[in-house]
């Protein structure tokens, strides 16, 4: 099982690779569930990690619904084919219709792309998926467009309540795409994880500084987010333990 930890910056990128994470889904913006980061981060960070970790940036264009138009889709293109050429491995992305089915024309165009600067690249869908009716259904479709893994709380507010869809989900993955747990991810949820078949495990591992606080407690206009160190250590600490 697979370790990822999603990095808003060169601090948590460092953290993630000094601790032993697997892969980094890089973006900015997590307070609001995550944008696509500029590329002069990704440059930061591929120096940073020394290019011995996977980086694979969230496409997220802006916050919001995950029902793009086409300048929106445009835009993601352009940021797939920059960040892949400066070597991310990999591209997270997602995109649903009107009746919160995945988009399959919009995720197809946002795929090709990436298969344009790179063949191998790999292709994450994000936690779009959990907005599906039946995000255990929407995994064919995914293998059938080509992606490598999901990220899914099970359709659930964390992955914990949602184990029972993710089972699902591997299930009906059938060892053709990889299902990552992620999303209110608890440490303690882990070996059930790995009980369930789960690929992965992803988490934000966040915590809020700000010049009256430095724990997760706080906030304010001068606050901001870093990757807590221990919070990574402790996850690895759980997947080592088997």
């Amino acid at each position: 099982m697979k370790l990822e930890i999603a990095a808003v910056g060169v601090q948590g990128a460092v953290v993630a690779a000094e601790e032993g994470a697997d892969r980094i889904e890089l973006c900015s913006a997590l307070e609001l569930g995550g944008l696509t980061p500029s590329q002069g981060l990704m440059e930061s960070c591929l120096e940073a990690t020394k290019q011995g970790l996977d980086i694979h940036p969230l496409i997220r264009c802006r916050p919001g619904d995950f029902r793009y138009h086409e300048d929106e889709l445009a835009t993601m293109v352009k940021e797939i084919r920059a960040l892949l050429a400066q070597g991310a491995r990999g591209v997270v992305l997602g995109a649903l219709d009107s009746r919160n089915e995945v988009d399959v024309d919009a995720v197809r165009r946002l795929a090709d792309a990436a298969r344009d600067v790179n063949p191998d690249a790999e292709l994450v869908f994000h936690r779009a998926v959990d907005e599906t009716p039946d995000p255990a259904a929407a995994v064919g479709q995914l293998v059938e467009l080509g992606f490598t893994r999901v990220l899914s709380s099970g359709g659930a507010p964390t992955a914990g309540e949602g184990l029972p869809v993710l089972s699902r989900m591997v299930q009906s993955a059938e060892g053709r795409l990889q299902v990552m747990a992620g999303g209110g991810l608890a440490i303690t949820d882990i070996p059930e994880m790995r009980r369930a078949g789960l690929d992965a495990v992803h988490l934000s591992a966040k915590r809020i500084v700000s010049p009256n606080s430095t724990g997760s407690a706080g906030g304010g206009p001068s606050s901001y987010l870093v990757t807590d160190r221990e919070t990574v250590r402790a996850a690895r600490r759980a997947l080592d333990a088997g």
